[in-house]
C-alpha cells in the first residue's frame, strides 16, 4: 500500500523530464529505485528491449510530451482509456502509465531472480498501444482531498471499532514501516519529482496515510486469538474500508498526473 508504484516513479520523474526539470540520468535512477534495472521492450523502431534513458527520450520524440498513470483493479479500470488488449495487460499487473500526446502505454513487469539476500530484481516495461481518450474515474485534486478527508474519518472509525491496540504484531509493522517510509521523504519536494504543484504533494500524502490506516486494518483480519471481533464485525469493516480503499487509489492517481492535468486546462 505505501511503497510507491513504478508507474508513479515513472510517471512523475518522466514528467520531470519533459518539462526540463531534470536529467536524463537523473531522471532514469530515480525510476529503477531500489531495482536492479529497468528496461523498456517493444518500443517503435526498436527490436529488443532498451534502457530506460534511451526509452524515454523515444517516446518524446514520438509525441509523448506527458506522462498519466493508471491503477487499475477488479471492476474498477482506474486511469485506463483503452483498448481492451492494454486494460487487461494493466489490469494484470495493478498498473501502467498512459502516454499523453501520443498513444503509447507501458506495462510493467516484474522479474526476480537470485538467492535470498542477493534477490535481483528486473523490471520490463511492455509499450503498448493506447487509445487517445479521457482517463477512467480520476478525480480532479480537489476532489480527491475532499474524498480522502471523509475517506480518513470512515477508516478511523472503523479502526477504532476494531481495537487498533490489540492488532498486533502485523499492524504494529505496517504502522512502524510507514513512519520509517516518512523519515526517509523528508521534506515535501521529496514526495513528488520536480514540478509538480503543492497541491498534488499534499493529495498523495494524504492518500498514503489513508491507505496505512486500511493496511493497519486489513493486518488484523482473520485473527483468531481471545477477545478478536467477530464475524460480522471483520464483514462490516471490510465493507467500510473497500470504498475507502478505493478513494486512496483515486486520489494517488490523480496526484500523479496532476501536472498533465494542469496542461491539458490550460
Amino acid at each position: 500500500m505505501f511503497s510507491e508504484p513504478r508507474s508513479g516513479r515513472l510517471a512523475a520523474w518522466g514528467n520531470a523530464l519533459l518539462a526540463g526539470k531534470v536529467s536524463p540520468d537523473d531522471a532514469a535512477l530515480a525510476i529503477v529505485g531500489d531495482d536492479t534495472v529497468h528496461r523498456v521492450a517493444g518500443l517503435p523502431g526498436e527490436a529488443a528491449p532498451v534502457g530506460l534513458t534511451l526509452a524515454l527520450g523515444r517516446l518524446r520524440a514520438l509525441g509523448v510530451s506527458g506522462f498519466r498513470v493508471a491503477l487499475p483493479a477488479p471492476g474498477h479500470p482506474l486511469g485506463l482509456s483503452g483498448p481492451p488488449e492494454f486494460n487487461a495487460r494493466a489490469l494484470e499487473a495493478g498498473e501502467a502509465v498512459v502516454g499523453f500526446g501520443a498513444p503509447h502505454g507501458l506495462v510493467p513487469e516484474v522479474r526476480e531472480a537470485g538467492p535470498a539476500g542477493d534477490v535481483r530484481t528486473e523490471v520490463v516495461w511492455h509499450c503498448l498501444a493506447v487509445r487517445e481518450a479521457p482517463p477512467a474515474d480520476v478525480p480532479s485534486l480537489g476532489e480527491a482531498e475532499r474524498e480522502l478527508a471523509e475517506a480518513l474519518r470512515d477508516a478511523t472509525t472503523a479502526l477504532t471499532r476494531l481495537d487498533v491496540a490489540g492488532a498486533g504484531p502485523a499492524a504494529e509493522a505496517a504502522i512502524d514501516a510507514y513512519r520509517a517510509r516518512a523519515e526517509v521523504l523528508g521534506s515535501d519536494e521529496e514526495v513528488l519529482a520536480p514540478g509538480y504543484p503543492p497541491r498534488a504533494v499534499r493529495v498523495l500524502e494524504l492518500a498514503r496515510r489513508v491507505g496505512l490506516l486500511v493496511s493497519v486494518a486489513q493486518a488484523a483480519e482473520g485473527r483468531s486469538v481471545a477477545g478478536a471481533v467477530s464475524a460480522s464485525e471483520l464483514a462490516a469493516r471490510s465493507a467500510v474500508l473497500r470504498p475507502v480503499e478505493r478513494v486512496a487509489r483515486r486520489a494517488r492517481v490523480a496526484a500523479y498526473n496532476a501536472v498533465v492535468e494542469e496542461r491539458e486546462r490550460g
